[in-house]
């Protein structure tokens, strides 16, 4: 298989714009009618995020050994959406099909061999975890939503309990459906350490155009029932060795969410044992009302363990530190032998991430989502994410 050639072909095929995922769209439901119902009613934001997903992860099969805890993952994700194995035969052909469209003679024996082959492998590993789950889980978990708190101007958080428990790690993100906005998912990131009575807290924050995100946090109520999907994402878990490594945390807006939970378990830990490791905790805002859990962190802040340090980027009257809060955390030593671990927007993580490793944290100590949602408005549309907004293929916001 020719690794090069799929991410030849698809960076081609990126740069051709709107017309790749309007073409995909048009085969796809034209010769599968069915499967438009799984699909937002609006087409108008869902643009490129199904075909772009799949192009990217399919591109980038030689680095499935890396990735494939991060598909499986996927797999038993998108059985909220009641996928089958049909389905994924039904996309891959529509993919290639387009493929075949945009590219011409690039369109080679060998190049198609090759997409088909790669699309063959990452579809069976989704395939296999989707099935492999049924016995164990639901598709997708109920939850009543328990208590919802507006924080400020565009934050709300709010508090859900799911039936049954749904299980995560602290940093990973599940996807959400509010009853309001059927069928359009956003994923959102526990702001809590697993608990006994399964609860879950989510941190939304409006953005502009965001139908999930602000329908959450203006008129969601308690007693609704949401989805949830299962949780994905390892980027920004922590397995039992780094559990105990000193911790540089870079957060910004509603990137904390997933930053926050590990605290929550840390503290827990601290509580019980007396041990934890050091963690220093920068979180980043426009404006100084926008830290919205500025007094929490701040009463934390006397725990021997850690160190919280808000920033504010847009109000040259804050008495604090101001400026990027990537750079407020790069200059803030000392970084050697720390695990960082970063969630924002886009901009504000591939600037963070330029500026630790700058200072000297190794390549591989800088945590990030790689393998981000599509959703417009996730985490202020960090990742999650996951560049950061890359390779999750629900139909998001």
């Amino acid at each position: 298989m020719d690794t090069a050639a799929l991410k030849q072909t698809w960076s081609l095929a990126q740069s051709l714009g709107d017309e790749v995922p309007l073409f995909f769209y048009s085969h796809l439901f034209l010769t599968h009618p069915e499967l438009r119902s799984m699909f937002p009613v609006s087409m108008a934001t869902q643009r490129d995020r199904l075909v772009g997903a799949l192009g990217r992860i399919v591109s980038s099969v030689d680095e499935l050994d890396e990735v494939t805890d991060f598909i499986q993952q996927l797999g038993r994700d998108h059985r909220r959406f009641e996928v089958i194995a049909a389905h994924y035969n039904a996309v891959g052909a529509s993919l290639l099909a387009t493929l075949k469209h945009f590219l011409g003679e690039g369109w080679t024996p060998e190049v198609a061999a090759d997409w088909a082959d790669a699309y063959g492998v990452i579809a069976s590993v989704m395939v296999q975890a989707a099935e492999a789950s049924e016995d164990s889980s639901p598709s997708s978990w109920p939850a009543e939503v328990t208590a919802v708190e507006r924080r400020g101007l565009d934050v709300s958080v709010i508090q859900v309990r799911p039936d049954p428990h749904l299980p995560f790690q602290p940093g990973q993100s599940v996807a959400v459906e509010i009853p309001a906005r059927p069928r359009l998912w956003r994923y959102l990131s526990p702001a809590n350490a697993p608990r006994s009575d399964g609860s879950i807290e989510f941190h939304v924050q409006m953005v502009p155009g965001g139908q999930v995100s602000s329908t959450m946090v203006r008129s969601l109520h308690v007693g609704e029932t949401v989805r949830l999907g299962a949780p994905v994402g390892q980027e920004l878990t922590l397995d039992e060795d780094e559990r105990h490594r000193d911790l540089t945390m870079v957060a910004g807006g509603t990137g904390l969410a997933p930053l926050r939970a590990h605290l929550e378990r840390i503290d827990q830990e601290w509580q019980s044992t007396g041990q934890a490791p050091r963690v220093q905790l920068f979180h980043g805002a426009r404006l100084p009302w926008s830290l919205y859990e500025n007094r929490l962190l701040q009463n934390l802040a006397g725990r021997p363990w850690f160190t919280y340090t808000p920033v504010v980027s847009d109000d040259p009257s804050y008495p604090g530190r101001k400026g990027l809060v990537g750079d407020v955390a790069a200059d803030t030593g000392p970084l050697h032998g720390r695990l960082a671990l970063v969630c924002g927007s886009p901009q504000m993580v591939r600037h963070t991430v330029s500026r630790l490793r700058a200072r000297g944290i190794a390549h591989a100590d800088v945590r990030f989502e790689q393998f981000a949602t599509l959703d417009e408005d996730s985490h202020a549309a960090h990742h999650h994410t996951h560049d950061p907004q890359s390779s999750r293929l629900p139909h998001g916001e």
